[in-house]
């Protein structure tokens, strides 16, 4: 079986252009690919993820990746996705994000000399003429397509602004420089990139006269159609202090039941015949998936050593109700009231729900235990003294802890 045929066993493709080139140009590692990725944070998140794991096979299977860091397009901001107007960066904000993604991606793919490269697009997007830009770009790109693209139908009922109209223009000129300067022939994205790519690769045909190809990848989406990756406090993130080794192996051991099996095979780097057997399983079964999925992913972004040190935390959490890693709120005497705090303040402190409400209607159904004792009184407090040392255990249903201490 071929990468391309592997892709394809493991849900990873949505749409081509050319197939049969495609195919080729994978199999036999021919491929110079480009994944753009733009610096609006100073982390990765698991919306990057698939991105990263493809990288990593394809380069695995002899082809070049290489990492297109936006540095330019982020002082526009893609509006594909968005309802809003992205905010805008300053220079230094984005010069910080793009260092903290090579050292990230560098989990993933192997940078050393001639296997792969990490570019900026404002090497040659910041330094454009407007009216050369207009002269030479401009006649290639039909208005009336471009209204058509999916990427700004949405943003249209609010207002599309000039400056995320040019968005698509400045991802097609990249994919016509990375052609010229680094023989980049295929661009993989999102699917919801379709439009933006295939601007691309009409722009070098028609300049250029050559061909080049571009895929693009199922968007990781939950049984409800949901893109995942995100929780209640926010994105689950790459890096460790923002989104902790613990934390991160948390989310994917409590995906859905529908989800596991479609994770493993579109995630992990597991054999497929061994994926494959796991088709069959349900019921307590199901709860193993998610521990090799869990265990597998933590292990890709932090390391085998933090992947077996998460495991073992919730295997403990589960078992005895406490564990040394997991998630830990710290309150200070601001936090107390004449020494004390009440459940529904410590319930939202820590991040477990959004609301009081939403805390008052945890305890009222009986989802709330402090230490292993089930709360059932909504005034319970519990004084600051308890919170020393090694803290207490808070937990609201049956997967989500947190350790409530004392600064």
């Amino acid at each position: 079986m071929g990468i391309y045929e592997e892709l394809q066993a493991r849900g990873l493709i949505a749409q081509v252009t050319d197939e049969d080139e495609i195919k080729e140009l994978v199999n036999t590692g021919k491929a110079t690919f480009y994944i753009g990725f733009d610096p609006t944070a100073d982390s990765l998140h698991v919306g990057h993820f698939m991105a990263l794991c493809l990288m990593k096979r394809l380069q695995e299977a002899g082809n070049k990746p290489i990492a297109l860091i936006g540095g330019g397009t982020g002082y526009i901001g893609d509006p594909s996705g968005r309802s809003d107007m992205r905010s805008m960066m300053t220079p230094e904000t984005i010069q910080h994000n793009c260092d903290c993604f090579k050292k990230q991606m560098s989990r993933f793919i192997d940078f050393s000399e001639g296997k792969a490269l990490m570019v900026n697009n404002a090497d040659w997007l910041l330094d454009l003429n407007y009216i050369d830009l207009l002269r030479e770009i401009g006649p290639h790109f039909s208005v009336n397509r471009m209204l058509t693209a999916e990427c700004y139908k949405q943003r249209m009922e609010k207002g599309l602004s000039f400056l995320e109209f040019n968005y698509m223009i400045m991802q097609s000129y990249d994919f016509y420089m990375l052609f010229q300067k680094y023989g980049c022939n295929l661009q993989f994205g999102g699917d919801d990139q379709w439009s933006n790519m295939l601007g691309g690769t009409e722009l070098i045909r028609r300049k250029l006269g050559k061909n080049a190809c571009a895929m693009t990848i199922t968007l990781l989406l939950n049984s409800e159609g949901k893109k995942m990756g995100k929780t209640q406090s926010g994105a689950v993130w790459l890096d460790p202090n923002k989104t902790s080794p613990f934390e991160f192996y948390q989310y994917w051991r409590n995906v859905a039941d529908a989800d596991v099996l479609k994770c493993i095979r579109m995630l992990t780097f597991l054999p497929l015949e061994e994926i494959d057997k796991m088709d069959s399983w349900e019921g307590a079964q199901l709860n193993a998936a998610k521990e090799i999925l869990a265990f597998e992913l933590t292990k890709l972004v932090h390391g085998e050593e933090e992947a077996q040190k998460s495991q073992e935390a919730a295997r403990t959490l589960f078992s005895q109700g406490a564990a040394a890693d997991m998630p830990t709120t710290e309150l200070n005497e601001e936090d107390l009231t004449d020494g004390n705090i009440d459940i529904l303040s410590m319930l939202v402190k820590s991040g477990l729900v959004p609301s009081k409400s939403e805390a008052r209607r945890a305890v009222q159904q009986g989802g709330v235990a402090v230490d292993g004792e089930k709360v059932e009184d909504i005034h319970a407090t519990f004084a600051g003294e308890d919170m020393a040392g090694e803290g207490i255990v808070l937990k609201k249903g049956k997967k989500n802890f947190r350790k409530i201490v004392m600064k």
